[in-house]
This record gives structure tokens, C-alpha cells and sequence, in this order.
């Protein structure tokens, strides 16, 4: 595909965006329309949305890039992924809709009566929000520079301008809108290449995927190493380089040597037919039925790794702030319940597309295991296998669907720190609600697009996978025990919170940061879930019950407010930020 063409599917995609979000614009006028759209949505609506924003760069490109290097035990990401739905569906969805807030934060205090909870809900909200808009703009910059070869920093500055305006205008109202597009969009990009792709396979004999030993290059293949990157070489080969090696300059025919090889960026190097593809050392790909079969991961601890895994994206579904700042858009707790049923609908469709890409893409780019780049998989399948005008249009149109999963995922998180800053942070300054709202959302934006465009690059699906383990340690609590247990008091979710949300955030900046590889504490450390949220719910229960007194006084109430459906005329009288508002000016 052309530089040109991919620009174009880019800025068309942008373009559009903002257009839909005009629509919700018009629309746009109160607080409560920037915050929750009036609670007016409906469930088909409201799913595709959900759907829109949940289905982020992780989704679209993490998941194949995944199965493409470690195979089956990768599948656990979108199966985690959907199934949290049904968790939420069962114990949260409808309950959190009757609370009657805007945010967590309002939810924590609502439901303890206090402001030390809301603050302490307040930090974590933000710190989730920053931890995922982090991959989304790390993989704009991958997906800006694979089409069309611009600076990595592209990327991420043209999501953040296009979010902006979206947000800006219109709030939750206007975003709406663009999010239930997006999910059509994105479910559209893949599943039209994925078809020919399929065909294509089917017409060449079906080759295996499964591969007995280490994955080679079938044909003389030469490789442009667009980012520099440390490749392990485990037999020795000669290869035609042109560029830096080993920090050298080279021209011409090379021995690369078993062992550790630098490769400078600008670099293109050619292996012959039949050798075995070395891999970047910032991977450790699976071969033949490790990579077929579950639980062959490289750990020492496949089993933790594995179920922890688990724990993290059903249990951390429910405390994603843009994920549940959605259903205080129903009108009521039937209509939430009736989106979460539409939404694991929605994602089971989608989620069978990210798999094909990365089977296919053992056989059909290999050669990624090699750069590093994995997550560009979906991106360049379809040119590999489809040659002229069909197999660009094709790229184009995936590379759509990638600046759509960045829009939307970001768009969502954006209004959800947003709200939290506005109404934590800048509104104690600010005495217009709106203006308040977006002086917000400019600064959500401000710490995760700083660190996308100097720290160095992530996995998407692995990062995204922290941000799950950081909410189903904190927020997955609270919100269990704050909707079905009674004596739950401010000191014991205050407690929880900290020891839940602090240890996994300390965990998640100790593998970002250090990533250790060898030891019982790398697995403990890469995925805390299975650790963290027991011991966030011990601390909540045990505090809790030492604390009696600090019952919330209202709890009688509350209790009922979230569990009476709204069929039973209950004057519930819905705590309304508005005059949150109105009583702080």
C-alpha cells in the first residue's frame, strides 16, 4: 500500500469522526449531556458505543500480534475480554445505573458518604485512564509509521487533536455517536480482509499453520528494520546486510554468529531460504506445540500466569472507568442490563477476526518475530497476500478501522478522567460546569501522550492487560462488596483501595520498569490480579468489621436506591451532579 493511500484511509477516518460527532453537537447543551448524554441512550445504541470504545488498539492489533508469537494460550485475552460482560452483566450493570452517579467517584461516595473515598477513587480513575490511553497512542505512532512512514510521534498527536474536538464539543453526547459508528467501522475493517484472506489460504491448499520446530523463512526474504532493535540469533547464518550492525557499518555479505546482534535502524538485512528467523530479544516466541497448545508459555509459572491472566480481564472489566461511565447513559437498570447482553453479543462477533490474522500471520510474516513488531500484523497481512489494487484497498481499509480503535478507546477514556478532574480537581476552580469539563479532558491527555511519545515502545495487548490487573484490584472490590454488603464502611474501602490499587500499580511500574524475567516474583509481578484483588477484599472486609461505626449513616437507603427496580414507584430521587454543582457555586 501506498504511503498516500494510507494517509488517506487516516484523515478520512478522522474526518469522519468529527462530522458524526457534529451530529451529537447539536445535541450537546447541560452538564448532564456532556457527562452521561441525559441517560438517554438506548441499549442497541449504547452497545455499539460500548462496543466502540472497548475494542481498542489491543483488540484490533495486540491480540493477533500475540497469537502470531505465543500461540494458544494468547486466546485467554479475548475470551477474558468479552466474558467480564457477563460478570458485569450478573452483579453490577443494573445496581450501578440506579446509583444515580456520574463517575466511580461518585459512586464511592454516594454509596460511603465520604470524601476521602471519592478522592482515593479519584487517583485511581486517573492512574487506569493514563495506563490505557498509553498503548492506544503507542500503537497509533506503530500504525501511522508502518503506512506511511511519518515519525512516530504522528501518530499520537493526530489522536489526541481529533479526541479533542470530539470532546470538546459535544462530551459524552457527542461521543456517543462516534463510538457506535466506530464499532460498525472497525468490525467492518476486519472482517472484509479476513474473507479474502481466508480465500486466498484455501486456494493455495490450506498450508499448516502448526509448525514442528522454530519458525524459518520459506523463501530468500530481506527485512528493513524501520526502528533499531536486538535480535537473538541461535544458529549461525549468512546474510546480505546493508546498514549498521553491531554498531558497525555494513555492505555486503555477513556471517551473524549464535548469539546477541544489533541492528541499527535503516537497516536491511537478507536471509536466505530455509534459515531459522531470529527473534527481537524483547520477545520469546513459541515453536511448534508450545505454540499450538495451552499452557507452554516460556515462564517458570505458566499456570499462575495463566489464571491470573484470567482473574485480571473478568474481574477487571467491571472496574474500568469509560467502560462503566457508559451505563449511567441507560435510562434505567433494565436498559443497562439490556446493553450488556448486546455488548457480549457484539464482541464475541468480533473477537473471532483478531485470531485468523494471527494463524495466518505465522505463515504469511514471519519475519515480525524478527523486528519486534508483531502488533503490525493485522496491518500488513492482507499486502502479503493480495497483490495490486485489491490488496491495497484492503490495507486501507484496515488501516481505517486501526485509527478508529484509537479514536474511540481514547475518546472514552479521555471523557472519564475528564470527568473525574473536572469535577475533583478543576471544578473546585472553575465554576462552569462545561468549561470545567473540557479544561479536564485537555489535561487527561497531557501525561499519557508525553510518555507514548518518549518512553520506548510496549506491548499493546500486554499494557492494556496491566490496566485490567490495576482495576480488578481496586475498583472490582468496591464495587462487590459497596453494592451487596452492607457493612462495608469509608475506612475499609479506603483501605482496600490503597493496598488493592497501590500494590498492582507498584507491580505494573516495577515490569514496565524493570521487567524481570527470571524468579517466582517476574510472574507475580507481571500479572498481580491473582495476588492483589484477594488481598484488596481481605483488607476491605477485615477493616470493615473492626470499624462498625463507620457504617454510612444513608446505608438503609442506598441499599435500597441500588437493588428496587425502577417498575416500583420509589422516590429514590436520583443524587444529581447538576445540583452537585449548583450547591458548590
Amino acid at each position: 500500500m501506498s504511503p498516500g493511500l494510507g494517509l488517506t484511509a487516516i484523515l478520512a477516518t478522522a474526518v469522519v469522526t468529527i462530522l458524526v460527532g457534529v451530529i451529537g453537537l447539536r445535541a450537546a447543551r447541560t452538564t448532564s449531556d456532556f457527562y452521561v448524554a441525559s441517560r438517554s441512550v438506548t441499549p442497541w445504541w449504547n452497545a455499539s458505543a460500548i462496543g466502540g470504545e472497548y475494542l481498542s488498539a489491543a483488540s484490533f492489533l495486540g491480540v493477533a500480534g500475540l497469537v502470531l508469537a505465543y500461540g494458544a494460550d494468547m486466546l485467554w485475552f479475548p475470551v477474558g475480554y468479552t466474558a467480564g460482560y457477563l460478570v458485569l452483566l450478573v452483579l453490577v450493570a443494573a445496581p450501578l445505573r440506579r446509583s444515580g452517579a456520574y463517575t466511580l467517584p461518585d459512586f464511592a461516595e454516594a454509596r460511603l458518604e465520604s470524601a476521602a473515598a471519592r478522592g482515593t477513587a479519584s487517583v485511581l480513575v486517573v492512574t487506569i485512564g493514563w495506563l490505557y490511553l498509553l498503548p492506544q497512542f503507542q500503537a497509533a505512532g506503530l500504525t501511522v509509521r508502518t503506512v506511511t512512514g511519518a515519525p512516530q510521534w504522528v501518530g499520537p498527536v493526530l489522536v489526541a487533536v481529533v479526541v479533542l474536538i470530539g470532546v470538546l464539543s459535544g462530551g459524552m453526547r457527542s461521543i456517543t455517536f462516534v463510538q457506535a459508528f466506530q464499532y460498525w467501522l472497525k468490525l467492518t475493517a476486519l472482517a472484509i480482509p479476513a474473507i479474502f484472506i481466508l480465500l486466498v489460504w484455501q486456494s493455495q491448499g490450506t498450508p499448516a499453520i502448526h509448525q514442528e520446530g522454530p519458525p524459518v523463512f520459506s523463501e530468500s526474504t530481506t527485512v528493513e528494520i524501520t526502528t533499531s532493535v536486538a535480535i537473538e540469533v541461535t544458529e549461525r547464518v549468512a546474510v546480505e546486510a546493508d546498514g549498521t550492525v553491531d554498531g558497525e557499518r555494513v555492505s555486503g555479505e555477513l556471517p551473524l554468529g549464535p548469539g546477541s546482534h544489533a541492528l541499527g535502524r535503516g537497516t536491511e538485512i537478507t536471509f536466505p531460504a530455509g534459515a531459522e528467523i531470529p527473534h527481537a530479544q524483547s520477545l520469546t516466541p513459541l515453536a511448534g506445540e508450545d505454540w499450538l497448545l495451552p499452557l507452554r508459555s516460556n515462564t517458570d509459572y505458566p499456570l499462575y500466569t495463566t489464571y491470573s491472566l484470567i482473574i485480571a480481564l473478568f474481574f477487571g472489566t467491571m472496574g474500568l472507568p469509560h467502560v462503566l461511565v457508559r451505563f449511567y447513559t441507560n435510562p434505567d437498570g433494565r436498559a443497562a442490563r439490556r446493553t450488556t447482553v448486546t455488548v457480549l453479543g457484539l464482541l464475541g462477533i468480533f473477537y473471532l477476526l483478531p485470531t485468523i490474522y494471527g494463524a495466518l500471520g505465522r505463515l504469511y510474516t514471519p519475519d515480525l518475530l524478527l523486528t519486534g513488531r508483531t502488533d503490525a500484523v493485522v496491518l500488513l497481512l492482507p499486502g502479503r497476500l493480495i497483490d495490486g489494487m485489491a490488496g491495497d484497498a484492503l490495507s486501507a481499509l484496515i488501516t481505517a478501522g486501526a485509527f478508529a480503535a484509537f479514536l474511540s478507546t481514547s475518546s472514552g477514556l479521555t471523557i472519564s478522567v475528564a470527568g473525574v478532574l473536572s469535577q475533583d480537581l478543576i471544578g473546585r476552580r472553575v465554576s462552569d460546569p462545561v468549561r470545567a469539563f473540557r479544561l479536564s479532558a485537555s489535561l487527561a491527555l497531557v501525561v499519557p501522550i508525553t510518555i507514548a511519545l518518549f518512553s520506548p515502545s510496549l506491548g499493546i495487548a500486554d499494557v492494556v492487560g496491566l490496566a485490567f490487573a490495576v482495576a480488578a484490584s481496586s475498583f472490582c472490590p468496591l464495587l462487590l462488596l459497596g453494592i451487596w454488603w452492607r457493612r462495608l464502611t469509608d475506612v475499609g474501602a479506603i483501605a482496600g483501595l490503597i493496598t488493592g490499587g497501590g500494590l498492582s500499580t507498584a507491580a505494573v511500574l516495577a515490569t514496565l520498569v524493570w521487567a524481570p524475567s527470571s524468579g517466582w516474583w517476574a510472574p507475580a509481578l507481571a500479572q498481580p490480579a491473582a495476588w492483589a484483588m484477594p488481598l484488596a477484599f481481605l483488607v476491605m472486609v477485615l477493616v470493615s468489621l473492626v470499624t462498625p461505626r463507620r457504617v454510612a449513616p444513608g446505608v438503609n437507603r442506598t441499599m435500597i436506591r441500588l437493588h428496587t427496580p425502577e417498575s416500583v414507584d420509589l422516590d429514590r430521587g436520583d443524587w444529581d451532579p447538576e445540583d452537585r454543582w449548583k450547591s458548590r457555586s
